[in-house]
């Protein structure tokens, strides 16, 4: 078996990162297709130096662009590489515009695919991330769903059950991996915070960043959620977030500490120790999760219930106070329920599922 592994953003490159361990321990030769969704070393190299990674097989740099602009040129360049490797399985991980290529791409060269975190639904298909996913769990042949849940609601869409296997979530076995070497000595000192004395955020889906009135309400909820708590809110916003706000009004991050985007571990380090994680990222209410940090989603809904009805997440929209009534009510719910996500060894599943599925 001779698997190809897919990764264009950040959340994808950790998440895809224990499939590279596993392949690498059992000695499964594979390539490491990056397509360059995100593209610069804050955004994507970092990650690939601190997971101790190696370098992609492949990058094909497609960078920022609209959705059209990126599949079409994820797909083009794919098209070329798969002819070239013809891989027995090509694996993509979430809902980016890179998932969607991937899986197209394999489709139409008449390779296997294999959906890693399949089954999450929002039932919102406003937004680009639904239809992505919807369209590759029905494309893939294998998937991997990190819940029962998320197994049933598969099966609810005429998936056969043959073609799933629940996992857990591959970033749990990462956060393991990492969780101790990312709280490194004088971190929290370089930031300027104590433990349990802050909060960390991040913004950067579409909903929220490319309306006016959501960013405005997300911003001003984040700072006032802070001075509520009496806690630093340090706010890690991704360049295109801090574009759209500098194109606003540079006066609407008042109250944050802006930071830029940061590597893996130390946002990890920082996670561990924080008070709340405010968020509109999928995957950081997950993270949050696993740590026993409780999560605040600006969002109306999410693909990850699991973190809602576990106790650890609530949804607060965009409105201020209803994120500050969130955080508030958050706060003291530090730790205190069980992690739906998994054990930590997702990545070793999937990988000797397929090398069973291949025998």
């Amino acid at each position: 078996m001779k698997p190809a592994i897919v990764v264009g953003t950040r959340p994808e490159i950790i998440k895809m990162a224990p499939l590279v361990r596993a392949c690498r321990a059992r000695g499964v030769p594979h390539l490491l297709l990056h397509t360059g969704q995100h593209y610069s070393f804050e955004m994507d190299g970092v990650f690939f130096a601190e997971l101790g990674l190696p370098a992609p097989d492949v990058n094909l740099e497609v960078g920022s662009g609209t959705q059209t602009y990126q599949l079409a040129s994820a797909m083009s360049g794919l098209e070329a590489v798969l002819a070239e490797h013809r891989p027995d399985v090509v694996l993509v991980e979430g809902d980016t515009n890179s998932v969607l290529a991937a899986a197209l791409a394999a489709n139409q060269a008449g390779i296997a695919v294999g959906h890693v975190e399949a089954g999450l639904r929002s039932y919102d298909r406003g937004m680009p991330e639904e239809l992505n996913r919807i369209l590759t769990d029905h494309l893939a042949d294998h998937l991997f769903p990190p819940t029962a849940r998320a197994r049933t609601i598969l099966l609810g869409e005429g998936i056969p059950d043959e073609r799933i296997l629940v996992t857990g979530n591959t970033v749990v076995d990462e956060l393991l991996l990492q969780r101790d070497r990312a709280r490194r000595p004088g971190l929290l000192e370089r930031f300027g915070v104590e433990p349990g004395r802050f909060a960390l955020a991040t913004l950067h889906r579409a909903e929220n960043v490319d309306h006016e009135a959501r960013l405005r309400g997300c911003l001003r909820g984040l700072a006032e959620a802070g001075r509520a708590l009496g806690l630093t809110v340090l706010a890690a916003l991704h360049p295109r977030t801090q574009a759209r706000i500098a194109a606003l009004d540079p006066g609407l991050t008042g109250g944050l500490r802006v930071l830029p985007p940061l590597g893996y571990l130390d946002f990890l380090g920082l996670h561990a120790e924080a008070a709340l994680m405010l968020t509109d990222s999928g995957g950081l209410q997950e993270e949050a999760c696993c740590l026993g940090v409780p999560c605040v989603t600006l969002r109306d809904n999410t693909e990850r219930p699991e973190s809602v009805e576990a106790g650890a997440n609530v949804l607060a929209g965009a409105e201020p106070d209803r994120i500050v009534t969130c955080a508030r009510e958050m706060l003291p719910r530090r730790g205190g329920w069980t992690n739906p996500f998994g054990d930590g060894h997702a990545g070793e599943r999937i990988v000797d599922h397929l090398l069973g599925a291949s025998a």
